[in-house]
């Protein structure tokens, strides 16, 4: 039986600054008409920051926050967001109507700039 090890505090900070992005990057898209029906969504194959409804579209976002706007650029590549497609994949009939249209789409924030939200980020 293995013992899980104490997180550290420097790993602690960033899971905080990484939900306050998430609930940001919620209170944007929820400006933009979107409802969020979904938080967090952890699968084997990866995790979804957010899912969001608007009429006939279902979004699953990867949110990003960096401290400097400068730092956005590297903060997203193709890996990450092919683990994110993974595991909207394993997910999306959870959530999507066979009806609705799917979209992953990323939201980058940095201290205080608007966030950019780049829609139709992944498309296989």
């Amino acid at each position: 039986m293995s013992e899980k090890r104490p997180v550290s505090e420097k790993r602690q900070r960033a899971d905080r600054k990484g939900r306050e992005a998430e609930a940001q990057a919620a209170q944007y898209l929820m400006l933009q008409g979107f409802e969020i029906i979904g938080e967090r969504r952890k699968t084997r194959l990866g995790e979804i920051d957010l899912i969001a409804r608007k009429t006939g579209l279902v979004v699953f976002a990867e949110v990003k926050w960096r401290a400097r706007k400068a730092d956005l650029a590297t903060a997203i590549d193709e890996h990450r967001l092919a683990r994110v497609a993974a595991a909207v994949e394993a997910v999306a009939h959870d959530y999507a109507a066979p009806t609705d249209d799917i979209r992953i789409d990323v939201i980058l924030l940095s201290l205080g700039t608007r966030p950019d939200h780049i829609e139709n980020a992944w498309m296989p």
